[in-house]
């Protein structure tokens, strides 16, 4: 029976848009969150918690991943990046470096309520 890949959720965000920018990546239940990541767009706080997760693979040397965001725009780009092998902005370049030293086996979207790092990310801010 073979074993199914290690899924690594991720997203960002930031308050007010744009703001300042915070990411989450979620790895075998535990929540690995990031603060004081510059200023940005949702569309750079998703490709900063997108490449933070990665980073972390890395770091946990976990190997082959499928890494899972709510961000539909920045899994198509990430994906299409990968296809090409070519970056068409500075986000892309710094995901495919990483991607290089150890790709995903695959980057797919889910919907904002089933991301565990959507969840984290949201119990820092209370309504």
């Amino acid at each position: 029976m073979s074993r199914s890949r290690l899924k690594v959720f991720f997203d960002g965000g930031c308050r007010p848009n744009p703001g300042p920018i915070e990411a989450a990546a979620v790895i075998r239940g535990k929540a690995h969150i990031f603060t004081d990541l510059g200023q940005g767009d949702n569309r750079d706080a998703e490709w900063t918690a997108l490449i933070r997760a990665l980073e972390l693979v890395q770091t946990l040397e976990l190997g082959e991943v499928d890494l899972i965001g709510d961000a539909i725009e920045i899994v198509r780009q990430a994906k299409a990046a990968l296809e090409r092998g070519e970056p068409r902005n500075s986000h892309e370049a710094a995901f495919l470096a990483l991607a290089a030293r150890t790709p995903p086996a695959r980057i797919r979207w889910i919907k904002r309520e089933q991301n565990l790092a959507g969840i984290a990310l949201a119990r820092r801010h209370p309504r």
